[in-house]
């Protein structure tokens, strides 16, 4: 069989694996939600897969991959609209990681983002934010790549299916937009303003569909991270492919475990119940996997073991530490993908295998690992400071293009959803239909009442606008005053 051919046959079958992984992401994201704003995650979940497949093709891919004739470090300038590309395979398994990283941010703000808000910042970020990422770090020209001729710190950063490409910059994402967004109404404090003195709980609706997504997100980051394997130089894929999915499959494994044990014996000694609790498990387990995906290539399987029992232990942390900071994560994506994207990039710097690198690369690199030069009896961390340096880069370039997008989406009324769409659930204001669940799901009536006549009010306003041909211009402190009308009255 052609060596080409049955390269773009696997590619392809990866990049459908790593695409699945939308469908993990939507379970996910629904099982932790409340009941009532079930449909709008999912559809927040499904305008990531379309709004990317647009904004990649469009101008995503050639920003990350359009190095022509004369290419920049910075940023790709040709092939837009796949003008004068052949590759479609490798189009498609990059634009499922566009997809993905994009996504990563959805459960983050579940509950309480507007549709339009959401909308275009995935386009940004899919289309923009994150190609600039792929072509310093996996471009043959990037400033930061390993792949250029003269690399940074003679190695340049490895990242070998995207630890921190995908998952350290959508992770990172999250962070800035729920620190601009804020909490969910009485996650932090209660109706009237007041810290509360215990975070209060929003347990997911459907522990279940938690599961199957996870399981799912499992599945598909074989795709992910074996399937990257194809994309390499190595002269041995078949060999390299293995690794790859067997790192994945312990790292995950071993992070579920450490994750489900140390919040065990944490509950036993902080509550004096101990319990077993399925959600840090899975959590944990994907900690592991996002850990593993930048060196699932180029380290050994007992470092898969270490990198990931220390990702099932930082992502406790991180989950723990966000609570105490009140920044709300529905789904804990930020210490998830964040926090452990960044864990998976220095550990490349301190455990990086030459003969993985080797066969990864297809070449002997100048540098390797800091614990096996240090095992050399050398100091050498030319590639510890590189990973740092791509570490850097990832976060600074998130901050500087996204914290004033939300920071003005927020100034314009546009990335809030109002209280009282809010309080009545996402799915009842964007969707139609009412959702009334019970127990801690429940909407008061009141409220119901309350929305129908605000949704009459401006069906009333819309008819005379329509009617009249008068254009309606509130200033923006009517808008503040009316928000804190509905804020005193809820």
């Amino acid at each position: 069989m052609d060596q080409d051919f049955s390269t773009n046959i696997y590619l392809v079958f990866s990049a459908a694996l790593v695409f699945y992984m939308q469908a993990g992401f939507a379970m996910l994201c629904a099982g932790a939600v409340r009941k009532k704003n079930v449909q709008n995650t999912m559809l927040k979940n499904l305008l990531d897969a379309c709004g990317a497949s647009i904004a990649f093709f469009a101008f995503g891919y050639a920003f990350a991959f359009g190095d022509g004739s004369n290419p920049n470090s910075f940023i790709g300038t040709t092939h837009f609209l796949l003008i004068d590309v052949d590759d479609y395979a490798f189009f498609l398994f990059q634009y499922a990681f566009s997809a993905a990283s994009a996504t990563i941010v959805a459960g983050t703000l579940a509950e309480r983002c507007q549709m339009a808000a959401y909308l275009c910042y995935s386009l940004l970020l899919a289309g923009f934010v994150y190609p600039v990422i792929v072509h310093a770090i996996w471009s043959d020209h990037g400033f930061l790549s390993s792949f250029k001729a003269n690399p940074l710190f003679d190695v340049g950063v490895v990242d070998f299916a995207g630890g921190g490409v995908v998952h350290t910059t959508g992770g990172t994402t999250a962070l800035f937009a729920t620190m601009i967004l804020g909490p969910r109404r009485g996650r932090f404090h209660d109706d009237r303003g007041r810290k509360l003195d215990k975070p209060k709980d929003f347990p997911g609706h459907s522990i279940a569909l938690q599961m199957l997504g996870t399981l799912t997100l499992w599945f598909g980051w074989y795709g992910f991270n074996a399937g990257s394997a194809l994309t390499t130089a190595s002269l041995h894929r078949d060999k390299l492919t293995a690794l790859a999915a067997v790192n994945t499959t312990l790292a995950g494994g071993m992070a579920g475990l450490v994750s489900l044990f140390i919040n065990y014996f944490y509950m036993e000694r902080t509550t004096g119940e101990p319990v077993f609790d399925l959600s840090r498990a899975m959590n944990g387990s994907l900690s592991g996997l996002v850990a593993i995906t930048s060196g699932c290539g180029v380290v050994e399987p007992w470092a898969a073991v270490v990198i990931g029992g220390i990702a099932g232990a930082l992502y406790l942390f991180g989950s723990f530490f966000l609570v105490k900071r009140r920044l709300d994560d529905a789904v804990d994506a930020i210490p998830v993908h964040m926090f452990n994207g960044i864990l998976g990039m220095i550990c490349v710097g301190l455990f990086a295998s030459p003969g993985k690198l080797e066969l990864t690369y297809g070449r002997e690199l100048p540098h390797v690992g800091w614990f096996y030069s240090w095992g050399r009896g050398s100091a050498d961390a030319h590639l510890l400071a590189a990973q740092v340096c791509g570490v850097l880069f990832i976060v600074g370039w998130v901050l500087f293009v996204m914290m004033p997008f939300f920071i003005w989406l927020d100034w314009k009324g546009w990335f809030r959803s109002d209280p009282l769409e809010e309080i009545v659930g996402l799915d009842t204001s964007y969707h139609g239909g009412l959702i009334l669940a019970n127990g801690d799901d429940s909407v008061n009536p009141e409220y119901i009442s309350q929305f129908r006549n605000k949704r009459e009010q401006l069906r009333q306003r819309r008819r005379s606008t329509s009617t009249h041909g008068a254009t309606y211009n509130i200033p923006p402190e009517e808008h503040s005053k009316k928000d804190m009308e509905d804020d005193s009255v809820l």
